[in-house]
C-alpha cells in the first residue's frame, strides 16, 4: 500500500489530483491506496479521487489502454463508440478515453452531449463498431464513477473478453505516461440528430394508440434521460410532466433525495407535485437511464411505489396480452428475477431463458438466439428491461414508452395499474418478492462479506416451519437436493450465488452486488392466497434476517 502511494506521490499527476493526494490522512491513504479498483465483469466501478482504489484520469486511461491493446489483437481496423452520464469527470474521463484510442489508432464515435447508456448500445450498433465504452455509475451515490465496456452487439463485455481485457490492463506499467492524441480519429456525435435516429426506433414499439392519454410526471433524477425522454412523449401527445427541480443534469444530484430509482425516497418530492396535477403514473429513470421506477395511483389516489420484479410484470403481461402471432417466442431473465415472469411466459407457449444476473448475460443470450426466433421481453429484478432488442441493455427509454402505453390502457377501462396488477396475481398467484441490500463498505466490510457467504455456503439452513428442499451453491457449481439426497451440477456459469429452495417454490438468494459493497439478499414467496403468501413472506424474512444477525 505504502509503495503505491510513493510512486504516486512521485509521479507526475495532474493539478486536482496532487493536491487531493497532498491532503489525505493516513486513514484515507490506506483506503486509497490499500488495492487496486478491480476490473471485474464488463468494467469497474468506485469513488472517485486520487489513488489506485478509485476512479480518475489516471486509472481511466490504464485501463483505456489496455482495452486499445486488447483490440488491436482482436480485430482489424477497430472502432469504439463512447457515452457518458451526468457525473463528475464522466465528460472529461470519456474524452480521456477517445484521445488514449486514438493514440493506438482507433476510432471512436462519441455524443457531444451526455446521453443514456441504451443510447451508447444502439450508437455502437449503428455504427457496426467493434464494442463501446459507458462513462457512468449507474444509479449510485453522486461520489461514485464508472467505465463499462461493450461487445460488437451492443451487450456488455462477456466473461470471456473481459478476462482478457483485464490480462491487457495487468501487463501496463508505466501508467502516468500513457500516450494520448486529438485527431481525425475522434468523431463528435450530434445527440439532436442521433436522437432522432434511436426515437424513431423506440416508437416502433408501440403496441396502441390511445385517444385519453395517461397524465404523466416523469423525472430524470439529473440524469440522462431528461431530453430524450421528454423529447419522446412530447412528440407522442402525451399529457405529460417534466419534474423540473430535477431535469438539470446536476452530478450532485442536489435536488433529490436519491439518484436510483428502486429507492422509495427518491418519489418523495415527485409525489407531492403529481398530487397537484392528477397524474395517473410517476416515472423516473436513473442517471444513466438504463434503470426505470413507476409510482401509480391506488383507489384512495395515493402513489404506490412498484418494484421491479411488478414492473417487469405488468409490462410483460401487456405486451402478450396486444402481441399476434407469436413464432417461437422467447423471454429472458435473470434467476433472481420473480418466477412470475416464467409462469406468465409460459402460459402463451414462450421458451424463457434464465441468466445469472446482470444485463450483460440477457444480452449474450439474445445474440444467440436461434435463427426463426421472436424476441418477446427481457428483464431483470433491479428495474431494468428490454422491450426490443436493437438495444442490447437495460433501456428505460423503451420502458417508459410501454408503461405510458398500460397507464392509458387502465385510465381507458376505468382501471389503475395496481387493478391490473391485482388481476395478474389473481390468476397466477399472488407473488410477494423482495431485496435487502446491507452494506460492507471498506476492507473490513469486503473480509466480513466473505465470512458471511462462507457461513451460509457451509452451514445447512434450517427453518422449523418452512422446508428446505435445495441448496444450490453457482461458485461450487453443485446442487444439493435434500429430499431425495441426490447431487447435481448448477447448469449457469460459475459465480458466487447461493440459493436455498423450500417447499412451494419458495427461496432465497444471496449473492455479493458485483458494482456496490453490498451483500443483496433476494426473497421470493408465492401462493394462492394474498394473506396467506404475506404471512410466509414475514416468517421467512425473519428466520433468515436472525441467521444473518447472529454470524
Amino acid at each position: 500500500m505504502l509503495k503505491n502511494y510513493e510512486i504516486w506521490k512521485n509521479a507526475n499527476l495532474p493539478e486536482n489530483l496532487k493536491n487531493e493526494l497532498n491532503s489525505l490522512n493516513q486513514d484515507e491513504i490506506f483506503d486509497a491506496f490499500y488495492k487496486e479498483l478491480s476490473f471485474g465483469t464488463a468494467g469497474l466501478r468506485g469513488l472517485i479521487g486520487v489513488g489506485t482504489n478509485r476512479i480518475n484520469e489516471v486509472v481511466v486511461k490504464k485501463i483505456t489502454k489496455g482495452y486499445a491493446n486488447y483490440l488491436n489483437k482482436n480485430f482489424k481496423n477497430p472502432s469504439i463508440a463512447i457515452s457518458y452520464d451526468n457525473r463528475l469527470f464522466s465528460k472529461e474521463f470519456a474524452y480521456t478515453a477517445a484521445k488514449v484510442l486514438a493514440a493506438n489508432n482507433i476510432k471512436t464515435y462519441i455524443f457531444n452531449e451526455l446521453r443514456p447508456t441504451p443510447m451508447l448500445s444502439f450508437l455502437t450498433r449503428y455504427y457496426n463498431c467493434s464494442g463501446g465504452i459507458m462513462i457512468t455509475a449507474s444509479h449510485n451515490p453522486k461520489e461514485y464513477n464508472g467505465y463499462k465496456l461493450y461487445e460488437s452487439y451492443g451487450g456488455q463485455l462477456n466473461l470471456e473478453n473481459s478476462e482478457k481485457v483485464s490480462q491487457e490492463i495487468t501487463k501496463i506499467n508505466d501508467i502516468f505516461n500513457i500516450e494520448e492524441a486529438e485527431n481525425h480519429l475522434i468523431n463528435w456525435v450530434d445527440v439532436d440528430e442521433f436522437d432522432n435516429i434511436y426515437l424513431k426506433e423506440v416508437k416502433a414499439i408501440s403496441l396502441n394508440d390511445f385517444e385519453d392519454k395517461a397524465t404523466i410526471l416523469y423525472s430524470p433524477l439529473h440524469g440522462t434521460g431528461g431530453k430524450v425522454i421528454s423529447k419522446m412523449f412530447n412528440t407522442l401527445g402525451y399529457n405529460y410532466y417534466s419534474y423540473e427541480p430535477h431535469m438539470n443534469p446536476d452530478p450532485y444530484f442536489s435536488n433529490t433525495k436519491s439518484a436510483n430509482p428502486e429507492e422509495i425516497v427518491a418519489y418523495n418530492d415527485p409525489i407531492t407535485y403529481a398530487k397537484e396535477i392528477n397524474a395517473d403514473i410517476i416515472i423516473l429513470t436513473d442517471p444513466d437511464a438504463d434503470r426505470i421506477g413507476v409510482a401509480v395511483k391506488n383507489d384512495k389516489n395515493e402513489y404506490e411505489v412498484l418494484n421491479g420484479n411488478q414492473v417487469a410484470v405488468v409490462t410483460l403481461k401487456y405486451i402478450l396480452d396486444n402481441l399476434v402471432d407469436i413464432k417461437n417466442g422467447y423471454v429472458f431473465m435473470s434467476n433472481v428475477t420473480t418466477d412470475l415472469v416464467k409462469v406468465i411466459a409460459e402460459s402463451y407457449n414462450l421458451k424463457v431463458v434464465e441468466t445469472l444476473p446482470g444485463f450483460k448475460n440477457i444480452a449474450e443470450q439474445i445474440d444467440l438466439m436461434p435463427k426463426g426466433s421472436t424476441y418477446v421481453f427481457g428483464c431483470e429484478e433491479s428495474n431494468g428491461s428490454i422491450v426490443k432488442e436493437f438495444v442490447r441493455d437495460k433501456d428505460a427509454v423503451q420502458g417508459a414508452l410501454m408503461l405510458a402505453e398500460l397507464a392509458s390502457y387502465t385510465k381507458q377501462n376505468g382501471l389503475t395499474i395496481l387493478d391490473y396488477l391485482e388481476d395478474i396475481y389473481k390468476e397466477y398467484n399472488y407473488f410477494i418478492e423482495k431485496t435487502i441490500s446491507y452494506d460492507f463498505k471498506g476492507a473490513e466490510g469486503q473480509q466480513k462479506m466473505n465470512e458471511v457467504m462462507d457461513y451460509l455456503r457451509n452451514n445447512k439452513i434450517n427453518f422449523n416451519n418452512i422446508e428446505l428442499l435445495a441448496f444450490e451453491d453457482y461458485y461450487n457449481k453443485t446442487i444439493i437436493d435434500f429430499k431425495n439426497n441426490k447431487k447435481s451440477e448448477t447448469k449457469l456459469p460459475k459465480s458466487n450465488i447461493l440459493k436455498f429452495n423450500f417447499k412451494n417454490n419458495i427461496w432465497i438468494i444471496a449473492r455479493p452486488s458485483g458494482t456496490e459493497p453490498k451483500l443483496k439478499i433476494y426473497y421470493s414467496v408465492n401462493n394462492p392466497k394474498k394473506d396467506v403468501a404475506k404471512e410466509v413472506f414475514n416468517i421467512l424474512v425473519n428466520n433468515f434476517e436472525q441467521i444473518l444477525n447472529n454470524i
